[in-house]
């Protein structure tokens, strides 16, 4: 299981999401910035930004 917490790119956000498959949530977190954080335009260093903080998570139960 992958996991994304918002707040290792945006300081003093608590938004996380998880999912089994990468993809899926980059997609989410990418949605995520355009609603929450105003970003109109989601760049390829965005997606790698995303990606490089992308974890296993630890409890996948």
């Amino acid at each position: 299981m992958k996991e994304f917490h918002c707040g290792s790119l945006v300081p003093g956000c608590d938004w996380h999401t998880r999912h089994e498959e990468e993809a899926e949530v980059i997609r989410r977190a990418a949605e995520h910035m355009r609603e929450a954080h105003g970003e109109t335009v989601i760049r390829e260093s965005m997606v790698e930004a995303i990606r490089s903080r992308i974890t296993e998570s630890r409890n996948a139960a």
